[in-house]
């Protein structure tokens, strides 16, 4: 049974778990449901890991201050999507970090973002909170007032979150 071999293996990673456990079936995942749960964590993972290494290469050249909003920059990043005009916005601003704006945007600048990515977790999180249609969730995604995405990052961030 294929859903048996993958948990054997899925077992063999994990050494506190009894391999009778894994063929109870109240204990049983769903082939696809285990895939798609796997590929979800390895997906975040690896993103994690590149944003993670291409940020701290990136911040060795920079100078003490933007390497400190590099480190706020990303701890923003970790629980929420932000545009990049947002994020500098968010890093710049009394109210937030309070960097100048030029060490804001050089720390912003040197991190490895895919703003895209970015749109569709802000996306995702608006819709967890309020029903929008397609466009009223694009409008809030680039408004100046709200996410600050450009156009072409709200709208797929839109349709990769399901409004459109």
């Amino acid at each position: 049974m294929q859903i048996t071999t993958d948990m054997h293996r899925a077992a063999a990673l994990i050494p506190d778990l009894a391999a009778s456990d894994i063929t109870r079936p109240d204990t049983i995942v769903p082939d696809c449901q285990w895939r798609n749960s796997m590929k979800k964590t390895a997906v975040a993972l690896a993103f994690f890991c590149v944003l993670v290494s291409a940020s701290f290469a990136a911040a060795q050249s920079l100078t003490g201050p933007q390497r400190n909003a590099v480190r706020s920059a990303n701890n923003y990043l970790s629980f929420q999507g932000f545009s990049r005009d947002g994020l500098i916005e968010q890093l710049s601003s009394p109210y937030g970090d309070g960097y100048s704006r030029a060490d804001a945007t050089a720390a912003v600048n040197s991190l490895a973002v895919d703003w895209n990515e970015q749109a569709a977790r802000s996306a995702e999180q608006y819709l967890s909170i309020m029903g929008f249609s397609c466009n009223g969730l694009i409008a809030q995604l680039s408004s100046d007032a709200g996410s600050k995405f450009t156009t072409s990052e709200a709208t797929y961030g839109a349709r990769k979150a399901g409004a459109c």
